[in-house]
């Protein structure tokens, strides 16, 4: 009677498998024995044992040698499928070893879209098929967040002032200067060379939402130029509601200068060479202290690492 699976599962050994791999190969229990370096007495009790496992006759034996039964014929097959499924187990291991398999989830603010994080994601993507690849594009505080909640495994970004971040660890990467973009027919577009700020003022302006870095940098412009903030502001750090709403309005934005220029050459939009007076701070790679890089990982760093420095 077929033994319930519990019992196979508590009895089975892999030798047992290996043991009928081998007979379904060679069809000999001799044979089989030699190819597993085993002597024929400790063949013939090992497949003893896994009859008395399974609770039925696998083998016919006569004077010829052995025939499988309907039974044995059944287990060579899974035993070939459990060692198909080793080596298949084995060339995963290996790849996840090498970074090629695996979801790395990566944080970025929006100044590195273009070009570093593109770049690093096309090249990773036509080295490392398999790899998955999760992106979130927000704000430091946002992302910095994320990262400590264990929500992202890599942070291109800014730790905010004030942000507690023992845990922590920071490497730069590169600067970001920011500009002030509008639709390519704006008004202020055409009006002078150079408008000033107070020119611009009296429009509406879309502003990423506080305590982002960047507000920081606009709220510091108009201070330092003693002009008053704009009274109409729409807060998002959505760059398609920024898009749509700089494309149907007179809506001006602030965007890093990298993505200003992704979008000034697709001539979607146009950057205003008015200045601002605040610099952000450099942004880099943020990573959580003490915490085991995985290889996949390690790997989406070390191609973000050599795309900046390639940049620089």
């Amino acid at each position: 009677m077929i033994a319930p699976a519990s019992t196979i599962r508590k009895r089975l050994r892999l030798r047992h498998l290996q043991l009928m791999v081998a007979l379904s190969e060679t069809g000999s229990l001799r044979r089989a024995a030699d190819e597993l370096a085993m002597t024929q007495p400790a063949a013939t009790k090992a497949l003893q044992e896994l009859e008395d496992t399974v609770g039925v006759s696998l083998f016919l034996r006569h004077a010829r040698g052995m025939e499988p039964t309907i039974f044995g014929e059944a287990v060579m097959r899974y035993a070939r499928v459990v060692f198909e499924d080793l080596d298949e187990l084995r060339e995963e291991l290996a790849a996840i070893e090498a970074g090629d398999i695996g979801k790395v989830r990566v944080g970025a603010v929006m100044a590195p879209a273009p070009e570093l994080l593109t770049q690093a994601i096309v090249s990773l993507k036509e080295a490392h098929p398999r790899l998955q690849i999760s992106v979130q594009i927000d704000t430091s505080d946002v992302l910095v967040q994320a990262l400590q909640q264990d929500q992202l495994d890599i942070v291109i970004g800014r730790i905010p002032d004030g942000f507690p971040a023992l845990d922590l660890s920071f490497e730069t990467l590169a600067e970001e200067a920011l500009s002030i973009v509008a639709r390519p027919d704006h008004p202020a577009a055409r009006a002078s060379a150079r408008p000033k700020l107070a020119e611009l003022a009296h429009y509406a302006w879309i502003v990423q939402p506080h305590p982002s870095p960047m507000r920081q940098i606009i709220d510091q412009t108009f201070r330092e130029s003693r002009v008053a903030p704009p009274i109409s502001t729409v807060e998002t750090s959505s760059i398609l509601t920024t898009l749509s709403l700089l494309r149907d309005s007179d809506m001006l934005a602030v965007l890093p200068s990298s993505v200003a220029q992704y979008y000034v050459a697709l001539k979607t939009m146009t950057s205003l060479p008015t200045p601002l007076r605040g610099r952000l701070a450099p942004y880099g790679l943020i990573l959580r202290k003490n915490r085991r890089i995985r290889p996949a990982t390690q790997l989406v760093i070390d191609v973000i690492r050599g795309g900046a420095a390639l940049a620089q």
